[in-house]
């Protein structure tokens, strides 16, 4: 805070700061004037331009400074005032103003009192790595008392177990939970400084791959992988398929998808403190039976008047195996084996959720097999 004054003819202003670290500031203030003279109205301005009753606004009437501007002078000599809760916005030049009982007996201390606002401000590294030994100051140009104590807040939250006589908070190793914004007080004072910003950069860690959709892939099905890495700055992500290199960013996308992408991915979170792999994904890919075929199982023989079928198929999931006979609507056998005991033309079906196929259709016929 600092003042600028200079004495008007037949006024004597005698103005100075009460410096403090708090939010109030007092104003002492002592004048004289011509003796005859009666005082019918002291008060401060801060405006140079008149209001429409031709006089310069009274501030004890501004709403926003009349709760928190104190006139603790007289009529006489002190015009000393106390203004509180004081922030940046209160930087502007003040004036003391009297007026007396005589035509034109009105004046206002020149150049007046500039109110400069020193806040008590934090400062910290821009950017720190998480392991670091860190170091913030609480920063004043005001006097303070060797007894003077400080307040430490991270998030606007009060670091109850940090409560030091001297100025600085140390962090050693910081950690990324102390990220955050930092301002600082002094004990039994209300005033708390801006806040500064804390940013704690740290390697990837644990990068976890999801995929969408979730619960059930079908073939055709477009499919998105996802890497989530906590890291700051924000990594580099890289995916493999069997351990070769497929694609870079946050999400790896596979259109129409098909068994063939049945495979383990993972991903790579990197940033410039260091990397890490998640664990294997492995797309589990539904899809109808295809490839149905029908063989004997054995040597072909016929045994007992009887023959086995063996019915195989690719699908996901696996599929049900129904047997029939040509020309008939209606199912002679399920499972993947089947035993004919008479001559005729066999098939199987294969079907899931998802769809099914027929295989070519066996002739067996005494102790000859036709396909």
């Amino acid at each position: 805070m600092s003042l600028l004054m200079a004495p008007l003819p037949l006024i004597v202003f005698l103005i100075f700061f009460h410096k403090c670290c708090d939010s109030s500031v007092i104003m002492s203030c002592t004048y004289t004037y011509p003796t005859g003279l009666q005082i019918k109205k002291v008060f401060w301005t801060k405006a140079l331009v008149k209001n429409a009753d031709n006089e310069f606004p009274d501030l004890s009437e501004d709403t926003e400074y009349s709760q928190r501007l104190q006139y603790l002078g007289d009529k006489q000599q002190s015009c000393t005032i106390r203004l509180s809760h004081v922030t940046q916005k209160d930087e502007h030049m003040y004036y003391f103003r009297f007026i007396t009982d005589k035509p034109n007996g009105k004046w206002r201390g020149e150049p007046g009192v500039t109110l400069t606002v020193t806040d008590l401000q934090v400062e910290a590294p821009e950017r720190v790595t998480e392991g670091d030994s860190v170091r913030l100051t609480c920063k004043s140009s005001c006097t303070l008392t060797d007894r003077a104590t400080f307040i430490w807040y991270r998030n606007s939250q009060p670091l109850t177990e940090r409560r030091d006589r001297n100025n600085q908070l140390l962090l050693q190793p910081v950690r990324r939970e102390d990220a955050g914004r930092y301002s600082c007080a002094l004990h039994e004072h209300t005033y708390i400084s801006p806040a500064v910003h804390l940013n704690v950069t740290y390697p990837p860690e644990n990068p976890v791959i999801f995929i969408s959709p979730c619960c059930e892939i079908v073939e055709g099905d477009s499919v998105t992988l996802s890497c989530i890495s906590d890291s700051n700055p924000p990594a580099d992500i890289s995916w493999f398929k069997r351990g070769m290199f497929v694609g870079f960013g946050i999400n790896y996308n596979i259109s129409k998808i098909s068994s063939d992408h049945s495979e383990e991915y993972k991903c790579k979170s990197r940033n410039k403190h260091g990397e890490k792999y998640s664990d294997a994904a492995t797309l589990n890919i539904m899809y109808p039976p295809r490839n149905v075929s029908v063989s004997i199982n054995g040597s072909g023989e016929v045994e007992e008047d009887s023959v086995t079928l063996s019915c195989s198929s690719d699908s996901n999931p696996p599929a049900e195996i129904s047997w029939f006979k040509e020309n008939q609507s209606s199912a002679v056998g399920s499972g993947q084996s089947f035993s004919a005991l008479q001559s005729g033309r066999f098939y199987c079906e294969a079907h899931n959720q998802h769809g099914s196929q027929r295989s070519a259709v066996l002739s067996v016929t005494g102790d000859i097999f036709i396909l």
